[in-house]
């Protein structure tokens, strides 16, 4: 089969291709960066090097293929950030329409059956909405829980304030998943046949803040690592001072709430996986210290 893939040699974007051309499928992968073409080819797959902004680009990239990967990348420059993901969905789904590719794995998120107080995650129920209008195509949405890789952005955090916490309490419950995971899911949708239009969370372990703490703690020699809540004005604050920009950071800011008040979560607790990604917490937390 052959496949295009966005998201260039991301987390999930990478290990997914890896996969596919693994199982002797041809890929190409759509990358903004043409420094990134020898990596790409090492892997063997094929490098479209231009934006998710270019339509005409996109078509060409999707066009003839047995199916698409798409994911809306990350621009924290961006001074509304619902609007440039919408807007790059509206794109994706513009390309989608002049190519005639049939079938769609979107990633999505956990979250994204909310219109609104969500930060970031609001524009991916957009894009959830925008490909539903799209006739005669599959689509297959891919909400995936809280990355684990995330984070690695406490790092310093952790480091310098000997803490780990964000704008929600110690006993708030949260979903993570590994985005190796998440790729495993999408190269086996990808290699499937489905129609319509569905929906498959993605999880790879469920636990607290406080265990989060506890866990990672234990990891990197600090097993009394306390999760602390924040007020809102100093997770915003304290994003900024980490280099965030207002618009990301207030965004953020509100994806917190939306996880304190257990909104975030509840489609997923209604409509859960029926099995676990592989990686679990404690799997990470080794990951986690290596690289602290």
């Amino acid at each position: 089969m052959n496949f295009t893939i966005t998201g260039s040699l991301g987390h999930i974007s990478k290990p997914l291709a890896e996969t596919l051309i693994a199982a002797g499928h041809q890929v190409t992968i759509i990358s903004s960066d043409a420094a990134k073409v020898k990596a790409i080819e090492e892997l063997g797959a094929t490098a479209a090097i231009g934006s998710v902004e270019d339509v005409a680009f996109l078509t060409e990239a999707f066009s003839g293929k047995d199916a698409i990967y798409t994911m809306v990348p990350p621009n924290f420059g961006a001074p509304n950030i619902r609007e440039f993901i919408s807007g790059t969905g509206k794109k994706y789904a513009e390309a989608i329409k002049a190519s005639g590719v049939k079938r769609v794995v979107n990633l999505s998120s956990i979250g994204a059956h909310l219109d609104g107080g969500t930060g970031p995650i609001s524009g991916l129920h957009d894009v959830e909405q925008t490909y539903s209008k799209l006739d005669g195509v599959a689509v297959k949405h891919l909400r995936p829980a809280f990355f684990y890789v995330n984070f690695y952005g406490n790092v310093d955090m952790i480091k310098h304030a000997g803490i780990l916490g964000s704008n929600y309490d110690a006993e708030t419950p949260l979903v993570l998943v590994h985005p190796n995971d998440i790729a495993a899911v999408a190269a086996e949708e990808l290699q499937r046949g489905f129609e319509g239009n569905g929906i498959r969370y993605i999880a790879s372990d469920e636990s607290t803040a406080a265990n989060v703490a506890s866990v990672l703690g234990a990891a990197i020699g600090k097993p009394e690592l306390p999760w602390v809540e924040f007020s809102d004005a100093d997770a915003l604050q304290g994003m900024m001072q980490a280099g965030l920009p207002e618009p990301m950071a207030k965004s953020y800011v509100e994806m917190g709430n939306a996880t304190k008040s257990g909104k975030l979560y509840e489609d997923y607790f209604n409509n859960k996986p029926s099995s676990f990604g592989k990686t679990k917490l404690e799997d990470f937390a080794q990951e986690f210290a290596k690289a602290f």
